[in-house]
């Protein structure tokens, strides 16, 4: 359900970017983003600073882009939105030694720090990765391009996600101490 909702407001935009305009499909994208977060708040009690952030750069680079009806904003917002993902997580680990990732899903899973700061790591680098080939797509192809990438464009959250799925499996339900288990991941 909650994979549903997470994916509704880009589905909802590409589908009504498809049958109508871009600027018609931005002002979608802002509704069905304060939708998804009225639902997550009704079910969660509670929005994370992430949900926070996305809501502010749905609403306000869509904003720009219907006042000044320039499509270029709404092509730009993944590009801004993953950057600032990488660096808060970055400054989170190395200036502030906090991890990120260990803060919002600490208590779900219950993994070896030194796992925690490799997942971290490749976020990080997963999201300079996506800014970098969203900010490519955004400036060199068509809006129609750029929206086919943005259907298409799911396969690398999904590989990336898989990979990460596969790599912590065999740290959970694990009785190994985090020491031992730190360990025997350097020899992998």
């Amino acid at each position: 359900m909650k994979t549903l909702l997470d994916f509704l407001p880009i589905l909802l935009f590409v589908g009504a970017y498809k049958l109508t305009t871009i600027y018609i499909a931005t002002g979608v994208l802002m509704g069905a983003t304060v939708v998804q977060m009225a639902v997550t708040y009704a079910i969660d009690k509670r929005l994370t600073t992430m949900h926070k952030i996305t809501l502010g750069m749905v609403l306000g680079f869509g904003a720009l882009t219907l006042i000044l009806q320039d499509e270029t904003f709404i092509k730009w917002k993944p590009t801004v939105l993953y950057i600032a993902m990488a660096l808060a997580m970055g400054i989170a680990m190395w200036p502030m030694k906090k991890n990120y990732l260990k803060l919002m899903l600490g208590s779900q899973l219950e993994l070896p720090d030194a796992v925690w700061m490799r997942l971290n790591v490749a976020w990080m680098l997963y999201c300079f990765f996506m800014a970098a080939v969203n900010g490519y797509v955004a400036a060199y192809y068509t809006t129609d391009q750029w929206i086919n990438f943005k259907i298409w464009g799911y396969v690398f959250p999904l590989v990336f996600m898989g990979g990460q799925g596969w790599y912590i499996s065999r740290y959970l339900g694990s009785d190994a101490p985090a020491s031992d288990v730190a360990e025997s991941d350097k020899t992998v």
